[in-house]
Order: C-alpha cells, then sequence, then structure tokens
C-alpha cells in the first residue's frame, strides 16, 4: 500500500499542471499527456535507480546498509527534483554515470 501511494504522490509531483487532470477532451491529446508521464516516471526511476547503485557500490556505505535498509530501498523518490526551474539541456554532454558492471 505505501509503495501505491508513494507512486500516486510522484505522479501527483511530475503532473502537476492543471491539477493533475487531463485538459483535453481530445482522446488523443490525453494519450499524449499519458505517454509523456509515463516517459518522465521511467526516466525518473531509471536515474534514481543508478544514483542508488553508484552510492551502494562504495564498500563504506555497503556495509551499513542492514537487511531491512536494503528491502526498503526504492527508486520512488523525487525530493531532488524541481519541477518548476530551468533546466539546460546539452546534447554534446553526457550524465556522470560510471559503468557499474565493470
Amino acid at each position: 500500500m505505501n509503495v501505491v501511494e508513494n507512486w500516486n504522490s510522484a505522479n501527483d509531483f511530475i503532473f502537476y499542471g492543471k491539477n493533475g487532470d487531463f485538459a483535453s477532451n481530445q482522446t488523443a491529446m490525453q494519450e499524449l499527456s499519458m505517454l509523456c508521464l509515463h516517459l518522465l516516471q521511467i526516466s525518473l526511476v531509471y536515474i534514481n535507480t543508478l544514483m542508488i547503485q553508484k552510492v551502494l557500490s562504495e564498500p563504506t556505505w555497503m556495509n551499513r546498509m542492514q537487511e531491512e535498509d536494503l528491502r526498503a530501498l526504492t527508486p520512488l523518490f523525487y525530493l531532488h527534483i524541481n519541477p518548476y526551474g530551468r533546466f539546460r539541456l546539452n546534447m554534446n554532454e553526457r550524465l556522470v554515470i560510471e559503468n557499474l558492471a565493470a
């Protein structure tokens, strides 16, 4: 139940415009809004997962984790996201994410 509530609160946070309502009566526009929300959800979870993996790849942090801590890990957090700000996208730069498989 907590996971579903957390996911819904993340959806409300991401899809904040027009109070989270679909502003159009056109099916195509509603579908486009839903697909954009799904893309943002997937991107958020992916980046958060990579950040968690990077932190836990350090032995200092991994050794501090108990079984209960590992069981409680979730990529559904969004406090580091600013939905109101300006984001500069530079397609010539990549996020610094190390190859964790190496």
